[in-house]
């Protein structure tokens, strides 16, 4: 195997290009949109483990300062009592921590450092159909340009076309019944260590806010929306309308939530959530799909970039090392599935917390200190399978 199409030019898609260059692949990256993703987006969650899949090909120096650091988690209730505070690291990553970043920074630092490498990023190639070559694989795009390779990686997000092409009856997106809101601001007096994420279950809406140094806040709600709206449905409703329904819903919380509103110019709002359940198929001979394409997590699991590196880097291993295709995507299959369905799994659990009734507030507010104090003494044991996975670049991939 010497070439790869990857469909897909966001987050995974570099980086999988990257960590195929190291294993002796090249590839060229097909990107559907005309132009790139800079500026586009709020902000994601950088975990340490997913820092510790780009340390395996060089690329952890690259992330290091482009957001910033998150060492904890402290949780509020609509009162203003601190229930909880939770590290986001484990055991061996004792320390490290997560980080919290701009999606455009770590988007155009990642192209940035693929195109430095030599990898070719090729836009308004939007995949419609592949087909295999007896050899290979043939793409074609929408603008009727063709591309041929030993191997196509679907690194095509949430509505991958690759994921369909592979399985046609593959599962499509799970609704999952919250909104999403952010932007970022000044406020004056608010205080609060920089880094620390201050998460409020607000009575009718999840508010959480982040001091990053001086008066800068960043922050994020989830309002809850029952029903799945229309992309034109939520096109119609404007900022000030956005702003009015926040307003409302955090009216009657303690804690800073409709401050913060009120001082943020620009909101980013309006977008729903979605998740994705077991795929059951992520490859064939020659086709194979990485990220969200295979397992989307709500944002509340803080884990999509993360399971995309996790991802990208060990398929590189199994090609790297297992010289047929349709072995070399078994070995990934079975080194990743188990893991980033647990993933979603807790994403799941995560968000359907975030907006309790009477009764579910009660049982939060005992339940999460009681958890709270469990997870300090055990110094992170309890989430060490997600932070402290760690990917060995050097140890040899077997079938």
């Amino acid at each position: 195997m010497t070439k790869a199409l990857i469909i897909g030019g966001g987050i995974a898609g570099p980086v999988a290009a990257m960590a195929l260059q190291r294993a002796g692949i090249e590839s060229v990256v097909h990107e559907a949109y005309e132009r790139d993703a800079t500026g586009v987006g709020a902000f994601l969650t950088l975990s340490v483990n997913g820092v510790d899949a780009l340390r395996a090909v060089g690329l952890d120096g690259l992330v290091t300062g482009l957001g910033h650091p998150t060492p904890r988690m402290a949780m509020h209730n609509h009162r203003g009592r601190r229930l909880a505070e939770f590290g986001t690291s484990g055991t061996r990553t004792h320390g490290l921590g997560s980080s919290t970043v701009k999606r455009s920074d770590l988007y155009r630092a990642l192209r940035d450092e693929a195109t430095r490498r030599g990898v070719s990023i090729v836009h308004g190639t939007r995949l419609v159909d592949a087909e295999p070559t007896g050899s290979g694989v043939r793409a074609r795009f929408a603008d009727g340009r063709t591309a041929e390779g030993d191997l196509l990686i679907g690194a095509d997000g949430l509505r991958s076309r690759t994921r369909r092409l592979i399985d046609p009856a593959a599962p499509t997106p799970r609704y999952v019944p919250l909104l999403n809101a952010g932007g970022f601001t000044r406020v004056a007096g608010l205080g609060g260590e920089p880094g620390v994420m201050h998460m409020i279950f607000g009575r009718r809406c999840f508010f959480c806010w982040m001091p990053v140094g001086g008066d800068e806040v960043w922050w994020f709600a989830n309002p809850p929306q029952p029903t799945e709206l229309t992309p034109a449905q939520l096109a119609a409703i404007d900022a000030e309308q956005w702003r009015s329904r926040l307003r409302a819903l955090f009216a009657e919380d303690a804690g800073p939530a409709s401050r913060i509103i009120d001082a943020t110019d620009r909101l980013e709002c309006g977008w729903p959530t979605y998740d994705l359940p077991s795929v059951p198929v992520w490859h064939t001979d020659r086709m194979v799909i990485i990220g969200d394409a295979a397992h989307t997590a709500a944002p509340s699991s803080g884990q999509g970039a993360a399971m995309a590196f996790e991802d990208a880097v060990q398929l590189a291993r199994c090609l790297r090392d297992l010289p047929d295709c349709a072995e070399a995507f078994g070995a990934y299959e079975r080194l990743r599935r188990e893991r980033v369905e647990r993933v979603v799994v807790q994403g799941r659990r995560t968000s359907s917390t975030k907006v309790a009734g009477p009764v579910g507030r009660v049982v939060r507010d005992v339940a999460l200190p009681l958890f709270a104090r469990r997870f300090a003494r055990d110094g992170g044991a309890s989430l060490s399978w997600l932070y402290d996975h760690h990917i060995d670049w050097d140890a040899k991939v077997t079938a």
